[in-house]
């Protein structure tokens, strides 16, 4: 879908399509040769990261194993609540495994940091993250982010995985949302 499909939604464009497949395309490259000749699993949070995270392992060139958690910490609304609640877990042990998070977006670093702090405490060897965005005016905890797509602005992002009340995930870019749809007003 392009912004075009939801004009009337849609502030402006932040990240286009070409961009962020360029911007993966480079990280991917570092993680290749930073992960080379090492075990690697990949670990995605649901529902969000998905884009990113088919994206992402494609453009690498080294073999990478996937799994994935269903995490929340959002519910419908547009703010975290700051309590994280396990929906799915991992089917991969990680014990022993260097651990490459792929997340959308760092926000408050809540998430990230509980993730981190997870898989270390399940015997992890590694774990560092690849966020596509960072939202550094947000961040509550200082949470490491070895590899970062863009930052953006405090605005309400949508588009490639990330969404509002389940919409806009299938955007093929980031766009900021006006803030009449997320705030009960006619878009």
């Amino acid at each position: 879908m392009q912004i075009a499909d939801v004009q009337g939604e849609i502030d402006r464009e932040l990240v286009s399509k070409a961009q962020i497949e360029n911007r993966i395309k480079q990280v991917a490259k570092q993680v290749s040769r930073d992960y080379a000749g090492k075990n690697v699993l990949l670990v995605s949070v649901l529902k969000g990261a998905v884009n990113t995270m088919a994206a992402f392992s494609q453009a690498l060139s080294i073999n990478a194993q996937m799994d994935f958690m269903s995490l929340s910490s959002y519910g419908a609304g547009t703010s975290s609540s700051g309590s994280i609640t396990i929906r799915q877990d991992l089917s991969t042990d990680v014990k022993g495994r260097n651990v490459l998070i792929v997340e959308d977006i760092v926000d408050s670093g809540r998430t990230l940091d509980w993730l981190i702090r997870e898989l270390k405490g399940r015997g992890a060897a590694s774990v560092e993250a690849f966020a596509l965005l960072e939202k550094p005016s947000r961040r509550e905890i200082n949470v490491s982010v070895k590899y970062t797509g863009f930052e953006v602005p405090d605005e309400f992002v949508v588009g490639f995985g990330l969404d509002y009340d389940e919409r806009y995930r299938n955007l093929d870019s980031i766009a900021v949302l006006r803030p009449e749809v997320y705030q009960g007003g006619q878009a």
